[in-house]
């Protein structure tokens, strides 16, 4: 299947990530909450992205199946991540004001603007492949970091989304979705799509340590 093989081609990119700096500091909880806030504010913007592409993706497509799973995976996303996130920003004095203050990150742009490249270049399908990352790396991080937990409560409630029934089900539902739409004729496209999410996963969790700026 091709989810088999784009997790073989990118085991390296995903154990980065795992035991990325960000994650392991989260685990242990001595993540500085400043660098939570501005991963939450670069994330908000991700997450909007993320909705769209599903939107757009499922609009262009003619499978009926495909732009429905489509469609719920977006429902999915803001009953479930976008509104556990209303509850980080009240605990951490979030506004609305701060976030449309803030810039979109670099790496948060060019990751973005992958995604809807994915869409363009290679029709719904590419558009599936690239968003997959995002569902799965985060459902593997969630149940890894469940074993031990975090001893910060915010901390362990952002562990616990990724556990929880609605997202490993939304998660398994893209897993089938995508082996869905590959095809010997675009899998090539769309495992490029996923290595390259893959790898902006990696640099999503860096560009919060680094509080990432335009600035040179």
């Amino acid at each position: 299947m091709f989810t088999d093989d784009a997790h073989t081609a990118t085991l390296a990119s995903w154990n980065a990530s795992k035991h990325h700096p960000f994650i392991q500091a989260l685990q242990a909880g001595t993540l500085p909450l400043s660098t939570f806030r501005y991963y939450l504010i670069q994330d908000h913007y991700y997450l909007q992205a993320f909705a769209k592409v599903h939107e757009l993706a499922a609009q262009q497509t003619t499978d009926a199946v495909a732009a429905a799973q489509l469609r719920a995976g977006a429902q999915s996303l803001e009953d479930g991540e976008v509104a556990n996130r209303q509850t980080f920003y009240r605990e951490l004095d979030i506004t609305p004001a701060e976030i449309a203050a803030t810039p979109v990150a670099p790496t948060n742009y060019a990751y973005t603007s992958h995604l809807y490249r994915m869409l363009v270049t290679a029709g719904t399908p590419g558009a599936i492949a690239g968003l997959l990352p995002c569902y799965w790396l985060y459902a593997e991080i969630g149940a890894e970091l469940a074993r031990t937990g975090s001893p910060v409560p915010i901390y362990q409630t952002w562990i616990d989304t990724y556990t929880a029934n609605d997202y490993t089900d939304a998660m398994t539902a893209q897993l089938a979705l995508t082996n869905r739409v590959a095809t010997p004729e675009n899998m090539s496209a769309l495992l490029a799509a996923f290595q390259k999410s893959s790898w902006y996963e990696c640099h999503f969790w860096q560009m919060a340590l680094d509080h990432e700026t335009w600035q040179l």
